[in-house]
């Protein structure tokens, strides 16, 4: 079993700068993961620092320099409906907003590290949709009008997949985030009629293009919408230490070729003494320890995680091995 910790906003923290520095800076960006992977040696190196807003930034929407070292995130819905979003016209992602910056720090990264995996991480539909008309303004709608919501999710994915092709000729790879559409919050019934045909088509077609099965990361309760997963191309899936993981397995078990990486508790992870964090890895170990193809994740780690609890965190696990 590989450790795969979720290297983010931390990353920032460890070159002593905030998200929001960091997030508009292409030199500190390759800095902070350059200073992330120097100390982890982990797989992937995922791009980013607050990931689910950088297609909202290039659609428009403004994003506000949050206080100390707090996420950026969206303030204001740029638009009210998912009749809006079916508007949208077709846009260059790759071109706009902070794309450049990610795609160069990425090359840059990939030329330090030659061996190492260096991902670009790509929001899917749903969360794009959610981050530009809001929660609950696409929650009623799913209800209200989902022929609507479909139509703007496939409108979003058609922009994502031309994205993704863009990225992939400029010789990266890419993982796709959408942890909005967990439950409760869209449910499984939803998730499965207006969706999950969305995600398939599109990951279907990202496979294509990129010569191999996407990784599709959706955190939250999963467990009630796994099987639907399941008929994507996904090729890569996380089991997240929300939902049910024994369960989880369970259902995913037999489905070897897909990677499963399983999530500790980010709490523990951040803020748990030793024998917390050793426990919380051995549970994970023993829950997955027969099935090939799962690593262990921390969940996303927070900017301020002690380095040396992910440092003993792999420890743990090498000893278990």
């Amino acid at each position: 079993m590989d450790f795969s910790p979720s290297v983010y906003e931390h990353a920032a923290g460890l070159i002593g700068k905030t998200p929001w520095e960091v997030s508009r800076d292409g030199e500190l960006m390759v800095k902070a993961h350059q200073a992330a992977y120097e100390r982890y040696h982990h797989t992937p190196i995922t791009v980013g620092i607050d990931i689910y807003n950088v297609e909202a930034e290039a659609y428009g929407a403004k994003i506000d320099k949050p206080d100390a070292d707090n996420i950026p995130s969206v303030q204001e819905p740029l638009y009210s409906s998912a009749a809006d979003l079916a508007a949208i016209d077709r846009i260059d992602l790759c071109k706009t907003g902070r794309w450049p910056l990610i795609l160069n720090a990425a090359k840059e990264l990939q030329a330090l590290f030659p061996n190492a995996v260096v991902r670009i991480p790509v929001s899917g539909p749903f969360s794009i949709a959610v981050t530009l008309a809001g929660l609950e303004n696409m929650l009623c709608d799913c209800s209200i009008d989902p022929d609507a919501a479909h139509t703007a999710l496939k409108r979003l994915a058609q922009n994502q997949i031309n994205l993704c092709r863009e990225i992939q000729n400029q010789g990266l790879k890419i993982t796709f985030f959408e942890s909005a559409a967990t439950p409760p919050l869209l449910s499984p019934k939803q998730f499965e009629t207006i969706l999950l045909p969305v995600l398939k088509d599109m990951l279907q077609e990202i496979k294509t293009i990129a010569n191999e099965a996407p990784a599709l990361i959706i955190g939250g309760d999963t467990a009630p919408i796994l099987d639907f997963i399941l008929k994507t191309a996904a090729g890569y899936v996380i089991c997240p230490s929300e939902t049910d993981q024994q369960v989880f397995m369970e259902k995913i078990w037999d489905h070897t070729g897909i990677r499963v990486r399983v999530n500790m508790d980010a709490k523990i992870v951040a803020f748990g003494n030793r024998e917390e964090i050793q426990k919380e890895v051995e549970r994970i170990h023993t829950l997955a320890e027969q099935r090939p193809n799962v690593c262990l994740g921390t969940g996303v780690l927070p900017y301020g995680t002690p380095p040396e609890n992910v440092l003993f965190i792999e420890n743990v696990l090498q000893r278990l091995q």
